[in-house]
């Protein structure tokens, strides 16, 4: 379990710099400069990524159950995840969807995070969706009081929502038959 706290201090605590110290990450990029500061960034992350992967899956060894989920629950999940996965492309493919939800990756992020809650009660759970949920919350809040940094992505387009969208559920359907088990070891269905 202590693998998995202290991946996702460091993954969180990396992606939560802009939400508490923007200031100085302007600083520091500006010092080191901005490849310099993303290499860097990038580096933590991964490695807090990585004890996140080993941790999880270790305490998934030996589960701490604090609660159990009613089965129809797993039902309300799959449904939270269905526009999840169109909502990352979205992040990436300005259209309709973008400009809608503003942020759409955190609003996946918050689905994702919300649905495998409520399906799992574990420990571990809790504390890796729990963590990504106080997260996504903290930063979409943040966002309302600081400058946005562009992210890099397609040029808008007319068929960037329905590339999203069909792209989405294609990723969705590939992920929930074969991706999952073969990613986390646990079938959705």
């Amino acid at each position: 379990m202590s693998l998995l706290i202290l991946g996702l201090a460091l993954f969180l605590g990396v992606h939560s710099i802009s939400i508490i110290a923007p200031g100085w990450r302007d600083a520091q990029a500006a010092r080191l400069g901005e490849n310099a500061w993303k290499g860097i960034y990038t580096l933590l992350s991964l490695a807090g990524f990585a004890l996140i992967v080993i941790g999880y899956g270790q305490a998934r060894q030996a589960p701490l159950v604090l609660y159990v989920p009613p089965v129809a629950l797993r039902h309300v999940a799959a449904l939270l995840m269905l526009p999840v996965f169109v909502l990352l492309l979205a992040a990436y493919l300005p259209g309709r969807i973008k400009a809608a939800t503003k942020h759409p990756m955190l609003v996946a992020t918050k689905l994702w995070a919300t649905a495998h809650l409520l399906a799992n009660g574990n420990l571990a759970d809790v504390l890796l969706f729990g963590g990504f949920l106080a997260w996504a919350v903290a930063d979409r809040i943040s966002m309302k009081h600081r400058v946005q940094r562009p992210l890099p992505g397609a040029p808008a387009g007319r068929l960037n929502d329905l590339i999203a969208v069909l792209a989405g559920l294609a990723l969705y359907a590939l992920f929930i038959t074969v991706g999952h088990h073969w990613l986390i070891g646990v079938t959705p269905f």
